[in-house]
């Protein structure tokens, strides 16, 4: 609330007038009282923001090494210094003598729209045909966001969607191996897993990088 206070002139016959004065005081307290209103409303209306954490699978080690499963639909990428990314398809065959099947043969690429983010699309082309109809489908209202997800996640995971391993030696950078996952998840990769590299696989990488 304000107050005005007014200071009259002089009471005398003889006395001269004097001009009023005036003084205005403004009283806050309402004002306030409402800044903390707004406050408290948006303080317990407000979204705060969670933390963001990234999904990356280990996967379990076997209890005996014989038993472990040749996953042939993969696509192996190798990372070391200097920003160097390999890799290759299928099984990993090392160099034997008297072996009749040739020796697996790493491939260099990058982190451009023409290497990484291409080669991910063309191996995994038919999960991402199925995705793309799932999304046809879901703009044009013939299926809910919730089944939409649920079908995608099961395209992600059947048996012949392509499966990925990462791996890293001891001179990759750690950047560039949270790059590689994102591109894993904007190309609708659903099987990747980070894993140690083999002995053989650190040697070509090595022979490759320092060529």
């Amino acid at each position: 609330m304000a107050e005005v206070n007014t200071d009259g002139g002089g009471g005398g016959k003889h006395e001269k007038k004097r001009a009023k004065k005036s003084s205005t005081r403004i009283d806050m307290t309402p004002m306030v009282d409402l800044a903390f209103l707004l406050l408290t409303f948006f303080v317990l209306t407000s979204t705060f923001s969670k933390p963001k954490a990234m999904e990356i699978n280990f996967p379990a080690k076997p209890e005996n090494e014989k038993d472990n499963i040749k996953v042939n639909n993969a696509l192996t990428f190798l990372m070391s210094k200097d920003n160097a990314i390999f890799y290759y398809y299928g099984e990993f065959h090392p160099s034997k003598e008297g072996d009749t099947e040739p020796p697996t043969q790493i491939t260099k690429t990058d982190f451009s729209s023409e290497g990484l983010h291409k080669i991910l699309l063309e191996y995994n082309k038919s999960t991402s045909e199925a995705i793309k109809k799932l999304e046809q489908q879901l703009l044009s209202k013939e299926i809910a966001d919730t089944t939409y997800k649920r079908l995608v996640n099961l395209e992600k995971g059947k048996k012949e969607a392509l499966t990925v391993l990462i791996k890293a030696d001891d001179k990759a950078v750690y950047k560039n191996v949270i790059d590689i996952i994102d591109e894993l998840n904007i190309c609708n990769i659903g099987k990747y897993a980070v894993v140690d590299m083999m002995p053989k696989e650190f040697e070509l990488i090595n022979a490759a990088t320092n060529k």
